[in-house]
């Protein structure tokens, strides 16, 4: 039997298929692509910005997507709910809360509205209201989840399975209280 020498273009479709194995190897595929990352791997989205701000721990991006930042709650801006829930569980008045939500939000808005982001991502993509869950970096490196809290304009939040942080965002919460910074003043 005789074989048949390959040709340019088999060799181009080798080359190209050895390409997408190395991207889906390297964890370059897009959110909407990706599996569950296994440990230690971390998976990333960059060439975004930010658009709008909607509360301390929420924003939208120029796509559209709403982005929950992950390990952190900032207070409500908006009587609902949460904020019932916040008020008896943290012991303070409606309006001291959704002040400090104000407050928390200006934080982030200063920090984050109009800048170009980068998102990192643990196991879980998406939250139960679909928004993406993600760690929110800033062109110049800035983790925006740990200055929020380390500012004093959050509480940790810690939701398994995404855990990667969660002992710094502690850490870096008692630390922010004890110098009474941002809401702890």
């Amino acid at each position: 039997m005789r074989r048949r020498p390959r040709t340019r273009g088999s060799k181009n479709a080798v080359a190209a298929l050895a390409v997408i194995l190395a991207a889906i190897a390297g964890g370059t595929w897009t959110l909407r692509q990706q599996a569950p990352a296994p440990p230690g791997e971390v998976r990333a989205e960059a060439g975004r910005t930010v658009s709008r701000v909607l509360d301390g721990d929420t924003l939208k991006l120029d796509n559209g997507e709403r982005v929950r930042l992950i390990g952190i709650d900032t207070p409500e801006t908006h009587d609902n709910q949460k904020l019932s829930r916040d008020v008896a569980r943290r012991g303070s008045g409606r309006e001291a809360q959704l002040a400090m939500g104000r407050a928390a939000a200006d934080f982030s808005r200063i920090l984050l509205e109009g800048k170009s982001v980068r998102l990192e991502f643990d196991v879980e993509t998406k939250d139960r209201y679909g928004r993406t869950l993600a760690y929110v970096y800033l062109s110049d490196g800035t983790f925006a989840n740990e200055q929020i809290i380390r500012q004093g304009y959050a509480y940790p939040l810690t939701v398994p399975p995404n855990v990667r942080h969660a002992e710094d965002f502690q850490h870096w919460f008692e630390e922010a209280r004890e110098q009474r910074r941002g809401l702890w003043r």
